[in-house]
């Protein structure tokens, strides 16, 4: 698939770039590349007329590239530019929560709720070391409320997208301990990236696969 193969190519440069010149020109050009990729891997690898599922998850990965590129506009690490991403990515699992939606039945929600525990310890957890390292933000508790429903709901997808959203989760609980609370792992910015990237072409994958199936049931 040349869409894959180009987002494969080019997530390594970037990768590469955050290990050795992040914030770079490499690594800023090669990052607002990424999700146009993927949304080009999502759109030849679905039927058309697209269905909402693959609507909406356009418009998520729409809004996944504006937080990758709004921040760009603005004074570098910024708190204007820290919440114009925020705010992008908010709505990017609004998105994927609209999309996913409908699989709630299959989710771990109605199925295994007990399952859901792990989530949300998750959240707490993630909240209290926020709110250790700069006080309590509501808007990063609303993006977590957020980004964890998602996360639950892909569960009612498959395995792929359940590890794919939880991957997804994963690259942003260390964008968040390192811009709250000052943790940072060695090539911090090469695991935050890895994560992203991976995480949203697992679940965008697995949005593919079940529109293809749906497809074929509809005849």
């Amino acid at each position: 698939m040349p869409a894959l193969a180009a987002l494969a190519v080019v997530t390594l440069i970037h990768l590469g770039a955050q290990a050795v010149a992040p914030g770079g020109m490499v690594a800023d050009v090669t990052q607002v590349l990424l999700m146009p990729l993927l949304l080009w891997f999502l759109v030849t690898t679905t039927t058309r007329p697209q269905s909402l599922l693959v609507r909406l998850t356009v418009v998520a990965l729409v809004l996944s590239w504006l937080g990758d590129t709004l921040p760009r506009f603005v004074e570098d690490g910024s708190e204007l530019g820290f919440m114009l991403m925020l705010g992008a990515f908010l709505l990017a699992q609004l998105a994927y929560v609209a999309a996913l939606y409908p699989f709630a039945d299959r989710s771990i929600a109605r199925t295994r709720p007990v399952l859901i525990a792990p989530y949300a310890i998750a959240l707490v957890v993630l909240l209290v070391v926020v709110t250790l390292g700069s006080g309590f933000r509501w808007q990063v508790a609303l993006y977590g409320i957020a980004i964890m429903t998602m996360a639950v709901l892909a569960t009612g997808l498959d395995r792929v997208a359940t590890i794919g959203a939880i991957i997804f989760v994963i690259s942003d609980a260390l964008i968040a301990v390192r811009a709250f609370a000052d943790l940072e792992l060695p090539l911090h910015g090469v695991w935050v990236m890895l994560t992203y990237v991976v995480g949203q072409t697992l679940l965008v994958a697995a949005i593919a696969h079940r529109d293809r199936v749906d497809h074929v049931r509809r005849g």
